[in-house]
């Protein structure tokens, strides 16, 4: 099972796009993360109320420039343990060049290497001209498109507060030289327990394309963090034989306290 792979498909695949009238037609204020801040992911296999631990992934930011522009530069690492490096082992690699001011993606690069299959990608978004340029060509996305990085940090700074249960949002995403139209629905507030400890969290569902560990529909389910962090603490979905579920384990430098912590 391709770990790394679905520890990023889980955590970047709900995503809402909103408009910030301030910060442009595409854009949204960041208030949620800030420089430096790094956040662990442990991907648990779970089989018959069995839970095994199969691989990690961290997520970090960190300033930089692209082209004279201030960026924040996101990346996201995954990999299996090594017990399961013997069956298949993977090493993930993921980064996203985001504008500071709107939180658009201007460069995303996939490097990744599972059970010796590698790819690698990287993406160059024009805003002004709405293409992302690939070693595939010159493709047409939408104004607002996000890449499967960005996804993650644009999200955490969404207002569900404005949202009620069953509301839809869509949003838009380019990958493998192809835009997804999609959405979330965002189903209220709920108090759960993770393996780091007890949070309130908002709680919403994604629509998934079909894949091979994946079935098309709404059957993952997102929460994260009830306080102005955002951070997704859990992720679960079903997969072809039981479930995968993602914990936060550990975080560094968040941008605000964690109210959310009920207890440990």
């Amino acid at each position: 099972m391709k770990i790394a792979t679905t520890l990023f498909a889980l955590l970047t695949t709900g995503v809402s796009l909103q408009v910030d009238p301030e910060a442009g037609s595409c854009g949204t204020h960041n208030f949620a993360f800030q420089a430096g801040e790094s956040i662990t992911y442990k991907v648990y296999y779970k089989l018959a109320g069995v839970y095994v631990g199969a691989g990690e992934a961290v997520f970090s930011s960190a300033l930089d420039h692209l082209n004279g522009k201030p960026v924040y530069h996101v990346k996201g690492d995954g990999k299996t343990y090594s017990f399961y490096d013997n069956f298949f082992r993977v090493r993930d690699k993921y980064e996203s060049y985001i504008d500071t001011s709107t939180l658009q993606p201007y460069k995303f690069v996939r490097d990744v290497d599972e059970g010796g299959h590698k790819t690698y990608e990287n993406v160059t978004f024009n805003k002004l001209t709405n293409t992302a340029l690939t070693d595939q060509g010159v493709f047409k996305v939408p104004a607002c498109v996000q890449d499967v990085m960005s996804t993650m940090y644009y999200t955490r700074n969404v207002d569900f507060n404005n949202l009620k249960p069953g509301d839809k949002i869509p949003f838009s995403m380019f990958l493998d030289n192809r835009v997804y139209n999609l959405y979330i629905r965002y189903l209220g507030k709920e108090t759960i327990r993770t393996k780091y400890g007890k949070f309130r969290t908002i709680k919403f569902k994604p629509l998934l394309i079909q894949g091979t560990i994946f079935s098309g529909g709404e059957k993952m389910t997102v929460w994260v963090s009830d306080d102005l962090n955002h951070i997704p603490v859990r992720v679960e979905s079903p997969i072809v034989v039981g479930d995968i579920v993602v914990d936060m384990i550990n975080f560094q430098n968040r941008r605000h306290p964690l109210t959310s912590l009920v207890d440990l």
